[in-house]
């Protein structure tokens, strides 16, 4: 009889973890829990005091800071591993999930999926010969040792990687391992489990060779589990439904996704949207619910490729099933600041950041060299921004853990405003109002390529009066708009009069806004 014993990866979210936890063991599963290191104690102690007394769930006796691409990932899967095979004896199956995965099948139907095939569900393809991976390094993520993180020490990772590289230290793959790559997200019996906890406890050298690999949860289990279980007992693939976007992220799930997730042939799925309440809602109850027919059509992942693939080659496309719910966030506050002096938006968003602490960007759209972090690719160029713009703000939003955000955006881009405005998102604006001398409009002109170094002073005595046309004109369009949540911030006014605008934008005490309006070199050329 097949018991699953769910190897559940988090860090965050405590009263998910535990709801997560109550479902699963509700219908005679085991759930062994790894909070990660990094995440707060509080939060931790909360999750152990809630499930103190349900004996079908277990917690990794060690807590690793994880980070993404680093051994700790793998060290985090074993210690849950170690505590889930030494208190469910009865357990047939190790699952491998996250916190952000919900189930799309019955706890029946998956009892009954595992009980037809002894196998052991993993994706494992040749690393060299396989195209798994689509960018970025491949061998180098082995043959090099990495003990910096490629996202947080890019400049570190790639120094010693070039450092190793031109002193001939590239090491060999362990001779007898035949290297696989595939997804973490794996399912896999009692035997072949215990089998590899035997087999890492003999080769030490094996586990010294992974620890310093880059992103060795794609390659630990899938290679060891190829080496240990003959081909004939391994299917090479996920029970956990995810799709990729264009830009290497996991596509997250929402509310309209139901019926779409429940006909694919798999029994999970990743990446569910904090914000989608009533699928969850769905899915939690559907895991303990019986008799319930389940109709495959699978066709998610060809639909995501073939309409990704329209796209890429300039053919329309019908919208895309992933981003038919495409918000940034129904219960998020979306706040854009706006203003033809960039420097000065600049410089009252630095302050806005540094009064409040709210997470406040320049101009995203506007200025290729706007910091930002690595989110996959898809802030790597303004094309890439604009076009997949409501995306990237979601996706800001997940990187800072705020339900609070701020960007400059040049008042020339009234549309894409406007389609913020669209969004389920509560939205607001700011615009500042600037003076404007002659000096500057020639200037920005020089800038724009509207006139040059040598442009006769006549020519351009001309042009001024067109170029502040221009500039009331978008400032005019602005306020035709009737947006909702609009406010506006004047050079001409004093700090008292701004202050009672930038409250209202920011939803700020008076004195904090009175702190920020203050600032004396804000309107400074």
């Amino acid at each position: 009889m097949v018991k699953i014993a769910y190897i559940l990866l988090c860090h965050k979210d405590p009263d998910g973890i535990v709801t997560q936890a109550e479902r699963l063991t509700a219908v005679g599963d085991f759930v062994s829990i790894h909070f990660d290191g990094r995440a707060k104690r509080e939060d931790y102690d909360r999750i152990r005091t809630a499930l103190a007394d349900n004996p079908s769930v277990t917690f990794a006796k060690r807590r690793v800071k994880c980070g993404w691409g680093e051994w700790s990932l793998v060290d985090a899967t074993l210690q849950a591993l170690y505590a889930a095979v030494d208190a469910f004896p009865r357990a047939t199956h190790f699952y491998m999930l996250s916190g952000d995965c919900m189930p799309i099948k019955s706890g029946e139907y998956a009892h009954d999926f595992l009980q037809k095939a002894d196998v052991d569900y993993i994706e494992s393809f040749d690393f060299f010969a396989s195209d798994w991976i689509k960018t970025g390094i491949k061998e180098e993520r082995l043959i090099y040792r990495h003990w910096f993180n490629e996202r947080t020490q890019k400049t570190w990772f790639y120094r010693s990687m070039e450092w190793q590289k031109s002193l001939g230290l590239a090491r060999k793959v362990p001779s007898d391992l035949a290297i696989q790559i595939g997804s973490q997200w794996w399912c896999l019996r009692r035997q072949t489990i215990e089998r590899l906890l035997k087999f890492i406890r003999k080769r030490p050298d094996v586990m010294r060779f992974f620890r310093t690999t880059w992103i060795p949860d794609e390659t630990f289990f899938q290679t060891l589990v190829r080496h240990l279980v003959p081909e004939t007992e391994i299917r090479s693939r996920t029970l956990t439904f995810l799709v990729f976007t264009d830009y290497g992220m996991p596509q997250t799930f929402y509310n309209d996704h139901y019926d779409l997730l429940l006909s694919q042939d798999y029994l999970f799925a990743r990446k569910i949207s904090p914000d989608a309440h009533e699928l969850k809602a769905r899915l939690g109850a559907l895991y303990s619910a019986e008799g319930h027919e389940f109709r495959i059509s699978g066709e998610g992942r060809r639909l995501f490729t073939f309409l990704t693939g329209r796209g890429r080659i300039g053919r329309r496309f019908a919208p895309r099933f992933w981003e038919s719910e495409s918000s940034v966030g129904r219960n998020r506050t979306l706040m854009m600041v706006t203003c033809k002096k960039w420097h000065v938006a600049k410089r009252l968003v630095s302050r806005i950041r540094a009064v409040t602490g709210t997470p406040a960007i320049d101009y995203l759209f506007d200025e290729a060299s706007t910091a930002l972090p690595d989110l996959g690719g898809i802030q790597s160029t303004l094309e890439k921004r604009a076009r997949h713009r409501r995306a990237l703000v979601r996706m800001l939003f997940d990187y800072y853990k705020t339900d609070r955000l701020i960007f400059c955006i040049d008042p020339a881009s009234v549309e894409m405003i406007r389609d913020f405005y669209n969004d389920k998102a509560k939205v607001r604006l700011l615009e500042i109002e600037c003076d404007f001398t002659d000096d500057y409009l020639i200037g920005h002109a020089r800038r724009v390529g509207l006139a040059g170094g040598s442009t006769p002073q006549d020519t351009l005595n001309r042009l001024l009066p067109t170029i502040r046309y221009d500039v009331r004109f978008e400032s005019e369009r602005l306020r035709e708009m009737d947006f909702s949540g609009f406010q506006v911030i004047r050079q001409s006014a004093d700090a008292d009069e701004n202050a009672v605008s930038l409250a209202a934008f920011l939803d700020i005490p008076a004195e904090k806004a009175r702190e920020i309006a203050a600032t004396e070199y804000l309107f400074v050329d």
